[in-house]
């Protein structure tokens, strides 16, 4: 068992190193109480699906991450279906400390809300207690020691309620013969199969889910690609001597974006302003979204998962170079481009998203350059 403890600690440390950074938690927060059942038979002496003993009983529980979790469960265990009895309505409880590692989430990684499906692994220590008069070959008290798997379906728009089915072996250490050579050692001889189902409820958290939700961290994409344009610039500057007051300003515009990106703190909330502040640059005549643009768009995609009744429209803008005809057609192309993204990767359903494209102008940013963008405005009524 000491072994299949530093497998589940090794395994939640993983998962915590490579899992998606979370918003932080409250003590009281990621809190879950479940009830089980089912019935359980001995592993050794007799066939499996005989004498079998129903059971009953209550899970409390706390997920530290979204991989690794506590729980603490007792059960209580009544006659054999053989009539089996120690003549008390309970002939044993059992209570045992939990740990739990969603399989699920630490080899996929967690998304931001549960999986309609997950597997779960369970294995800990526990103390049991026989009613009754006590055998002259048994202890009435004894150490216990649970390993186990959960089939969990996630169930409700806010996945608070989840059922599972658990197939477990329950070992009893030291419950066996009262010589000391039997005591302590996993020994199917002392040990049952038990197969349970249950119904947990994940009581509300203080971030208005019942869940864990992924952090809105700054993208290091999006600082590489401001350092990338100012190093383009910076070049273009050798032999430009008469450019070099304009590039100058270009630079100092963008180093500007780039130290505010820098200043974000690690975790942000989605904007619930009327004018959302993600912009969308694109290239001069061109409606292509780059890969480094994609960061307004994926914060825009949050802000709406988060607010399930937003309605956002997208306007599109073309600096003033070529015809009017042209630049109208241009900044319609460029909403178009950017709510495809969110329908199409981000999954936003396409009636929340409406787009206008507003032609050319150079009165959003003094730079005319920056007024190659798409907007966002939070349209809900």
């Amino acid at each position: 068992m000491k072994k299949l403890f530093t497998l589940v600690a090794a395994a939640a440390f993983a998962a915590s190193v490579s899992a998606q950074t979370v918003t932080e938690s409250k003590s009281t927060d990621n809190w879950y109480v479940g009830v089980n059942g089912g019935v359980a038979s001995a592993m050794k002496g007799h066939a499996l699906l005989k004498d079998l003993t129903p059971n009953a009983g209550i899970r409390v529980g706390r997920y530290f991450t979204p991989v690794f979790g506590l729980a603490v469960e007792s059960n209580a265990y009544f006659k054999n279906t053989n009539g089996y009895t120690n003549g008390t309505v309970v002939n044993a409880i059992n209570t045992s400390l939990l740990g739990t590692v969603n399989l699920s989430n630490w080899f996929g990684g967690y998304k931001g809300e549960p999986r309609a499906f997950e597997v779960s692994a369970v294995a800990g220590m526990g103390w049991g207690h026989i009613f009754g008069t006590p055998s002259d070959v048994t202890k009435d008290d004894h150490l216990t020691s649970k390993a186990g798997l959960d089939f969990a379906f996630n169930l409700g728009k806010d996945k608070a309620w989840q059922i599972y089915i658990e197939p477990a072996v329950i070992w009893g250490l030291g419950g066996g013969e009262l010589s000391a050579a039997n005591n302590f050692k996993y020994n199917a001889n002392f040990s049952n199969l038990q197969l349970n189902a249950g119904v947990v409820y994940k009581f509300g958290n203080s971030n208005g889910t019942h869940n864990f939700t992924i952090a809105q961290v700054r993208d290091q994409a999006e600082i590489d690609g401001l350092n990338a344009r100012i190093n383009d610039l910076r070049s273009d500057l050798n032999g430009k001597d008469a450019q070099l007051a304009a590039k100058d300003r270009q630079i100092a515009d963008l180093q500007k974006a780039l130290d505010d990106c820098n200043k974000k703190p690690k975790y942000e909330k989605p904007a619930t302003a009327t004018n959302l502040q993600p912009t969308v640059l694109f290239r001069q005549g061109k409606s292509v979204v780059d890969a480094a643009q994609y960061a307004p768009i994926e914060l825009i995609a949050q802000y709406m998962k988060n607010h399930p009744d937003a309605t956002v429209e997208i306007k599109g803008y073309a600096s003033p170079e070529g015809s009017k005809a042209f630049n109208q057609k241009l900044s319609e192309k460029r909403a178009d481009a950017v709510k495809s993204i969110l329908v199409k990767k981000y999954k936003i359903a396409a009636d929340r998203l409406t787009t206008k494209g507003c032609g050319e102008t150079d009165k959003l940013f003094e730079q005319v350059e920056f007024n190659r963008v798409a907007t966002f405005n939070d349209s809900t009524k």
